[in-house]
């Protein structure tokens, strides 16, 4: 009695232990989509990808910068030409200071470079003739454009916008993506739930039923085939009721996982008592697919990069640089002397280099980029056709789910209401076991059939908010704020 009392304790500590917690499917995707580790890493790309689109933007605005030297001490020697030709060398010792602020603008339309620049240059010679000499430029404006080279400014203000969309609708289908995972773990505990519970239940029938075959036998009224049968039912139902335990136990630990819940919490998946109304139309799905889905952005991105690359093939065949600038300078012992008298301080450069004798490399090159772009091109147009053809497919068998979900819950009450029909009408020997086991058999198999058609509805319709971006349940875009989830 004691050891019984004991035990009993143990049992009720370890019950004690574990916080069991209902949960709805609602709940197991707004888990999933806060904490699951799929969540956090759609969430790094996105801020990846937002944090690239902000240096773009960046590189596109003026860009002010400070250089100094501050100072620069020289003791050394350093070659000197003299006017004969040879060299001797020359001792130095020399103090020098250097700052330069410049702002540089990227030109959109053309490509080149515009800076605006003033600086000031301090030198001090500190052995022989000792002096001081200071040099400014109190402006100067400076260009710097490739000409018939590649505008790669202009590019990217092509390409990368539609690359941070196409990482922003990424974003948005990830999370329903995240939601069709938690569909999966959760209807896989649920269905594990649904046939421990039948388990269970089968393994009490299994002995009731056992009991009663075996004072049937002893009365004569069943035969010893009957009876044997009925015996092997309740083996199997033990059998079934373990492997019912362990797939529950492991179901339990997949869901737990991936919700990042700890491992002393028991969920009891509530099975959902209702579904979205909706009818969807392939036409609606296909136009809001091509609106709001990353596959449309992935598409034209890739096209404008294939044209990208011709684009520079294309300008590699030769370069032509310009380089000119204008402005002020002046130099002097004193500080003040430095900025007056000015004059003019003008640079003109273009230099250019064009292949006389290259073999047809560069042509080459060309001809390369173009083929790549026909071969992208290709692909695009074979994955435009898959992407419809898919949800030509998707839209078919949501559309169809309701109607064989109906089926299958009618099936599934049908079903139970005959077992149990059949279990009374056994026991007043009515019908033989192989009629009862026939029974249970489309009992148990009626149920998982209902629990699987209620998971691929809802898988179904969470793989048709991933593709569209829209909640056909409020018939309203699924939008959210990136600047503050990045943020």
């Amino acid at each position: 009695m004691r050891k019984t009392a004991i035990m009993l304790c143990c049992v009720c500590a370890v019950c004690a232990g574990a916080a069991t917690r209902d949960i709805t499917l609602g709940e197991a995707i707004a888990t999933a989509r806060a904490g699951s580790v799929d969540a956090a890493v759609a969430l790094n790309e996105l801020k990846t990808a937002y944090w690239e689109y902000r240096t773009f933007r960046a590189d596109l605005l003026p860009e002010v910068n400070l250089e100094a030297t501050l100072p620069s001490y020289r003791k050394n020697y350093s070659s000197y030409q003299l006017e004969d030709g040879t060299y001797t060398f020359v001792r130095n010792n020399v103090l020098q200071m250097a700052g330069n602020l410049s702002v540089q603008q990227n030109i959109w339309l053309t490509g080149g470079t515009l800076s605006l620049t003033t600086s000031l240059d301090y030198l001090k010679q500190l052995d022989g003739e000792r002096f001081n000499r200071f040099m400014s430029v109190p402006v100067a404006l400076t260009l710097s454009q490739p000409i018939f080279g590649t505008n790669h400014t202009k590019w990217r203000r092509r390409i990368e916008p539609v690359r941070y969309e196409e990482a922003k609708a990424s974003f948005m289908s990830a999370t329903e993506q995240v939601a069709m995972r938690a569909v999966d773990y959760f209807f896989g505990l649920l269905m594990a739930k649904e046939n421990l519970a039948t388990a269970r239940q089968n393994l009490s029938n299994s002995e009731k039923l056992y009991l009663v075959a075996v004072a049937k036998r002893d009365m004569g009224q069943i035969s010893e085939n009957d009876l044997l049968q009925l015996q092997l039912n309740l083996l199997t139902a033990r059998s079934t009721l373990t492997d019912a335990e362990s797939n529950y136990k492991a179901g339990m630990f997949q869901l737990r996982s991936f919700l990042g819940l700890d491992e002393d919490v028991d969920l009891v998946p509530i099975l959902p008592e209702s579904t979205p109304g909706v009818d969807v139309d392939y036409d609606d799905v296909l136009a809001k697919a091509l609106e709001r889905n990353a596959f449309a952005r992935n598409i034209r991105r890739r096209q404008l990069e294939a044209d990208y690359e011709v684009a520079m093939a294309k300008g590699d065949m030769r370069q032509i640089t310009l380089f000119a600038q204008v402005g002020f300078t002046g130099t002097s012992e004193r500080f003040s002397g430095a900025y007056d008298p000015l004059k003019d301080n003008q640079v003109v450069e273009i230099g250019f280099k064009i292949p006389l004798l290259d073999w047809g490399k560069r042509r080459g090159r060309v001809k390369v980029a173009e083929s790549n772009r026909e071969v992208v091109s290709s692909r695009l147009r074979q994955e435009e056709i898959n992407f419809r053809q898919d949800i030509f497919m998707l839209v078919e068998r949501f559309n169809n789910q309701r109607q064989q979900l109906g089926i299958a819950s009618e099936a599934d009450t049908i079903a139970r209401r005959r077992y149990h029909t059949n279990v009374e009408t056994f026991m007043i020997g009515k019908i033989s076991t192989l009629d009862l086991n026939d029974s249970q058999s489309r009992k148990d198999a009626s149920r998982q059939d209902y629990i699987n058609q209620l998971f691929l509805y809802w898988y179904y319709y969470y793989q048709l908010r991933g593709l569209t971006l829209w909640d056909y349940a409020s018939d309203s875009s699924i939008d959210s704020d990136i600047e503050a989830i990045v943020k």
